[in-house]
């Protein structure tokens, strides 16, 4: 068997790669790993909107009780809020079913520890192992001993009053726009922000089991775009399915991607002298227009392996509070344990309310270059020929040379495909397009020679 862990949990399409067995052994090994010498121990659980959500709930609950845990089953709430109540009720551990922002046939079982952070890689491959030996010294207590569920109401309520805890304050006399992508935020952004006083107007928030994120939520933020405009809103907020992550959209209905919204609020926090050590995380797909922009304000942009729990792992090492993808995940770890979309949509609009600028005026000190994205289809057993290929080395380097630092080559092997990303940035357009798809051509044939 390969790695079951991708970036973020375990994930494939529901009752065919992701069966009801699989989340039963999940819950089984992931609660015996995660609560070993707990008395009686209790597991959150919760989930987004999909059809297949109850199926895996029930599956995942069963293995849960199997070793003796109890599970408190939140229903639809956001990642986030279970990452948040697994720490503020002191679980042993948390669990949330969800496929993100993927399509409907998607889903996907991820863990957090009981601070509230994902796990680890080693945690991640103990779970797997388990259920590899054939749950080898995993007990399967009898009588009283079993687990109970139990059913709490409050999730919702509790992690609302939390985000608006949140905020100095209130937000009267900002007109916001939301997209909950017929997702788990369906009823917390839009609860927060109208009780925190903003007039609020609002599309994709009547989920039916399978329209979450379908042509909408942020993947696919046009119809927001659109929105914003026509409403006059001072800004648009667009989630995806789980509401881990969060796009904006300014004023005038142009799209604000994560490295900007890190841009925004790391610059903002560092003018309140709140940015510890003047540094944000970023990953190696960050844009370098971001680099740039921020070495204007003083503010030191490190990278990190794609993947918010990797950002996770370099803002607890060293301390910092602020880190985030372009996708929108976007940790302030002062507020929470991991990518949290509606504290996202909440710092911008206390951004824009503090200061008196419109959004296009706050992210216009940002100049992104731009940046192509090419696949290059290998046999998995040389993703790293860029590394040793003469050829192939000597044609980066020479990328390089013409850039002149103004730009940059970034080659990333997929964890999941056969094939490696050839990335490139610029300041011109046609340039990079040009070079990157010559790139991925010279490492498709030398691979597949």
């Amino acid at each position: 068997m390969g790695r079951m862990f991708g970036t973020d949990g375990v994930r494939g399409i529901a009752n065919k790669e992701l069966t009801a067995e699989t989340a039963y052994d999940l819950g089984r090994a992931g609660a015996f790993v995660l609560t070993k010498g707990a008395h009686k121990p209790k597991i959150l659980v919760g989930m987004d909107t999909r059809i297949s959500g109850d199926m895996l709930e029930n599956a995942l609950v069963a293995g849960i009780l199997s070793v003796g845990a109890e599970a408190i089953c939140l229903g639809i709430v956001p990642t986030p809020a279970v990452a948040y109540l697994t720490k503020k009720h002191g679980a042993d551990a948390g669990v949330v079913i969800s496929a993100s922002h993927n399509p409907v046939e998607y889903n996907g079982i991820k863990f957090f520890n009981n601070k509230g952070y994902k796990l680890s890689d080693e945690l991640e491959d103990k779970i797997q192992s388990i259920i590899e030996s054939g749950f080898e010294g995993v007990p399967l207590p009898t009588g009283a001993d079993i687990g109970r569920k139990v059913v709490e109401d409050g999730a919702v309520l509790d992690y609302v009053n939390h985000s608006k805890s949140l905020v100095k304050g209130d937000l009267k006399g900002l007109k916001v726009a939301l997209d909950c992508a017929n997702g788990a935020s369906y009823i917390t952004s839009l609860q927060t922000f109208r009780e925190l006083g903003a007039e609020v107007v609002v599309i994709n928030n009547d989920p039916d089991g399978v329209n979450i994120n379908k042509n909408c939520g942020s993947t696919h933020p046009e119809e927001l775009m659109d929105y914003v405009v026509k409403k006059g809103c001072d800004l648009g907020l667009a989630f995806d399915g789980d509401a881990d992550r969060c796009l904006a959209v300014d004023e005038k209905g142009r799209l604000i991607n994560g490295d900007f919204i890190m841009g925004i609020c790391g610059r903002y926090l560092k003018e309140k002298g709140k940015l510890t050590k003047n540094v944000i995380v970023g990953t190696v797909m960050s844009n370098l227009g971001l680099h740039l922009a921020l070495e204007k304000e003083g503010i030191k942009l490190v990278s990190a392996k794609v993947g918010d729990r990797y950002v996770l792992e370099e803002m607890l090492k060293e301390g910092y509070i602020l880190g985030g993808e372009q996708s929108g995940h976007i940790i302030f770890l002062k507020q929470n344990t991991t990518g949290d979309g509606l504290v996202t949509g909440l710092m911008l609009a206390t951004i824009i309310k503090n200061t008196g600028k419109t959004l296009s005026e706050l992210a216009s000190f940002i100049k992104e270059l731009p940046q192509v994205l090419v696949n290059a289809r290998i046999p998995n057993d040389k993703k790293n020929i860029y590394l040793e290929d003469k050829e192939i080395m000597g044609e980066i380097k020479k990328i390089e040379d013409k850039l002149q630092g103004k730009g940059r080559v970034l080659i990333r092997p997929s964890g999941t495909e056969p094939l490696v990303r050839v990335m490139l940035e610029g300041e011109d357009q046609k340039e990079i397009d040009k070079l990157a798809h010559s790139l991925a051509e010279l490492i498709e044939k030398k691979a597949n020679a």
